[in-house]
């Protein structure tokens, strides 16, 4: 083993264990770990931000922005309003959803098909008086699947995709992963619509975590005493009397900062006093105006509702919105605004006039010192505000909303101009006339020239932290490649193997991917996966598209962890699923994946 490729294969453990952890986002991982290669030197200063105009790179952001300009003008919606209906059986629902989930998935980014379909399939769960547990993880697994069948569907076949051209001389074309991904698919959403749902566990289709999270009876809300308030003169005990007429109750009271002792009931309040009430939201407005009382603008403050006066954005001026109490959920998505970051930090309140007063987590709601918790992906926030600024709020957050589109589209032309545009790029490329990247690229710019996806979306739409990774991995991939680290891993995988049939060790590749893919990004599952494939076919003489192609489905199949998969960390939240809930239904569906593609594969892309 050579130096290069010693500080190489250091370098990949130390971004798995990196990635296993947690503590950094994969995209500083991945970007960090590139810069390391290139002061060691075993990444060329010259090629080091080649990944970031690799072809991969720019396919996968660009079918971002098509996604959302799908998105924008309805024509996603068109298509949903016809498959809804919300008398089906359980199991009917689930073959329904599923199969729409995976068929929009084939030609959009899975995240945005699942986005769409979800708020969908929790309204339907509480129409029906059912967990949406039950049928959220099928959803989700479905749109990982419908992912396998075109080249844009995942980019995982994008970066195989792009590896085989650059070392067989040619991609895959737009449909070359229909046989295999079809196959795959049919057979996981027939087992996901008929066994797969039962197996998820009792416990968790018995969690309803929306309703718990909603069903909070009370909230801590803080109030202050402006000058000429009717309350300043006041005593505590006075002004708590006056609560209990509006079932309110007096906790605290914050003078200068400190926290008065309970015994102080008998003193009198004076102006900037902060008092900490315990109160059903539906009393709190009329009691905040019988006492003259206004919403307390400190940091301290622990958990606050928005109803009565709002604080303009646009002005200092404080306007009345009475009735404007609106309570909003919304599910934290990896890699945005709210990733990571506390309701304190982003200053919910102070920029937007939207308070964070409850969230749900694994299916346990937390209620208190919300401001404080670190947000994590798939955790429900419930906000409460001005309707109009809590969704603008959700929108500059990143997260998404759990309330329906209604499924209607206003504009059928608009709709149809932004489906045909797409129809005719997808055409245009499979056909050979025109480059896949450059067809998408046309659209994008057409998207944004009609108005399609507005210019000031098309920035936010792209995942960074995606491309970011892709950009920064597909130079130390290919630098393992060149000082034959591949080759050296794919010889231990052919040793290990003693001498096995091809088709035996193209199973072994799929379940080394599959394991991989279930704790790793599974973009930088293929990254990684692919060299090695190629190499392990090199070294038993046969074809390598079989084994390219196994990759490409083993790295999309994430399905025994929530952290696998962007999908599987969406649900979490609403479904209220635990980290151990996944692998029943996922250890199964794995299986008949690896039982359908293996023969397909070796029919279609023959040894």
């Amino acid at each position: 083993m050579t130096t290069d490729q010693m500080i190489l294969f250091a370098l990949f453990v130390a971004i798995f264990a990196l990635l296993l952890w947690g503590r950094f986002r994969y995209d500083v991982v991945a970007f960090a770990a590139l810069i390391v290669a290139v002061i060691v030197g075993v990444v060329p200063q010259e090629t080091a931000f080649s990944g970031f105009g690799h072809p991969a790179t720019i396919i996968i952001a660009l079918v971002l922005v098509v996604s959302r300009g799908l998105t924008n003008s309805g024509a996603i919606d068109y298509i949903a309003r016809f498959f809804v209906d919300q008398g089906r059986s359980v199991a009917a629902h689930i073959a329904v959803m599923s199969g729409l989930g995976a068929g929009m998935s084939a030609l959009m980014n899975n995240v945005g098909a699942l986005a769409l379909l979800m708020p969908v399939d929790v309204q339907a769960a509480e129409k029906a008086k059912r967990s949406p547990a039950i049928t959220l993880m099928p959803l989700s697994f479905a749109t990982i699947l419908g992912g396998m069948i075109t080249l844009i569907g995942t980019p995982p076949n994008i970066i195989i995709s792009s590896y085989r051209a650059s070392e067989l001389g040619e991609p895959f074309k737009m449909f070359d992963f229909a046989p295999v991904g079809l196959a795959c698919t049919l057979a996981g959403v027939a087992f996901i619509a008929l066994i797969g749902w039962r197996l998820i566990p009792k416990a968790a289709r018995e969690r309803e975590p929306r309703r718990a999270l909603l069903d909070i009876a009370t909230y801590l809300v803080e109030l202050s005493l402006d000058e000429g308030s009717k309350s300043i003169g006041k005593t505590i005990r006075e002004l708590d009397d006056s609560g209990h007429e509006h079932d309110i109750a007096v906790v605290a009271v914050v003078r200068g900062g400190v926290r008065l002792p309970q015994y102080a009931r008998h003193l009198r309040l004076l102006a900037d006093d902060v008092i900490l009430v315990e109160t059903p939201a539906q009393s709190l407005d009329r009691f905040v105006n019988d006492m003259e009382l206004s919403y307390a603008q400190s940091e301290e403050a622990e958990r606050r509702v928005p109803v009565g006066r709002v604080r303009s954005r646009d002005n200092e001026a404080e306007t009345t919105k009475d009735g404007a109490l609106t309570l909003f959920e919304a599910v934290v998505r990896e890699g945005t605004l709210a990733d990571g970051r506390t309701a304190q930090a982003l200053r919910l309140h102070s920029l937007h006039g939207v308070w964070l007063v409850g969230i749900s987590r694994e299916g346990r709601t937390i209620t208190t010192r919300v401001r404080n918790i670190r947000l994590l992906p798939g955790d429900i926030l419930l906000l409460m505000g001005p309707e109009e600024r809590v969704q603008q709020t959700v929108d500059w957050l990143g997260a998404l909303p759990l309330a329906g589109r209604g499924l209607s589209v206003t504009d059928r032309g608009r709709a149809a101009l932004a489906g045909g545009l797409f129809a005719v790029a997808i055409a245009l490329a499979s056909l050979g006339l025109l480059y896949l990247p450059i067809a998408l690229a046309a659209v994008t710019i057409l998207y944004v020239v009609l108005n399609i996806v507005p210019l000031r979306q098309l920035y936010d739409t792209i995942e960074w932290p995606v491309v970011v990774l892709i950009g920064s991995l597909l130079p130390i991939g290919a630098a393992l490649e060149q000082s034959g680290g591949t080759e050296l891993l794919a010889r231990g995988i052919v040793d290990l193997a003693q001498g096995a049939p091809a088709w035996a060790i193209l199973t072994l590749i799929m379940v080394v991917t599959m394991t991989l893919s279930d704790v790793l990004n599974n973009t930088a599952t293929a990254v990684i996966a692919g060299p090695i494939a190629v190499g392990v076919a090199k070294a038993i003489g046969v074809n390598p598209d079989p084994f390219l192609m196994a990759v490409a489905v083993a790295a999309s199949c994430a399905f025994l962890t929530p952290i696998g998969h962007k999908n599987n960390t969406l649900i979490m939240g609403p479904g209220g699923y635990r980290f151990g809930d996944y692998w029943r239904m996922g250890l199964p569906l794995e299986i008949v994946v690896i039982a359908v593609s293996v023969p397909t594969i070796l029919i279609v892309w023959p040894l």
